[in-house]
């Protein structure tokens, strides 16, 4: 199973700026301890660690954190910070890869099972979740639910983000064209 790597160099280079509410701690907070709560005294692994945005925060409360994503250049991003360099981090795709070891916990966070953007590639994950798991684990999923109806009947295209440097269009795709 392939995905596409859509998280090169230029997405990484402005990943952490790019939406600073994500970055804020009080924004983190909540996630963290929760996610310290259910790690328990055992370890944790995350899904699509990218810059390591919750797996510092995680780590610096004393939880082994391991990592598996897909991009070269968000890992660089997460070797750049200092505690970034001590979470392993395995290059992979999240549905798919194998790492040693079993975890008490094992985490997506902010959408990123939606880069999985088959219902093959999200069942692969949850059997990988599943495969990283000690007994009486758990695996956590942070997604929104999509608005489905944000488009009105017949439109196929309408702006979501307008701004000097970027701009974002929500498209519907008729199925049977694909």
């Amino acid at each position: 199973m392939q995905i596409k790597d859509y998280f090169g160099e230029m997405v990484a280079d402005h990943y952490d700026e790019s939406a600073p509410e994500m970055f804020d701690p009080e924004s983190i907070e909540p996630c963290v301890s929760l996610l310290e709560e259910i790690a328990g005294t055992g370890s944790a692994l995350e899904l699509g660690i990218g810059t390591g945005r919750i797996a510092i925060p995680l780590s610096e409360r004393g939880i082994s954190v391991y990592g598996i994503d897909l991009s070269s250049a968000m890992i660089n991003r997460l070797r750049q910070k200092k505690r970034g360099r001590d979470i392993p981090v395995t290059m992979g795709n999240f549905a798919t890869t194998k790492i040693e070891g079993s975890f008490s916990l094992v985490y997506l966070v902010f959408n990123t099972i939606m880069n999985l953007t088959t219902q093959a590639a999200q069942v692969a994950c949850f059997h990988n979740a599943a495969s990283h798991l000690s007994a009486g684990g758990s695996f956590v999923v942070e997604v929104m639910v999509p608005d489905l109806q944000r488009l009105p009947f017949g439109q196929t295209i309408r702006p979501s983000e307008i701004k000097p440097t970027k701009w974002g269009f929500m498209i519907r795709v008729n199925h049977k064209e694909r």
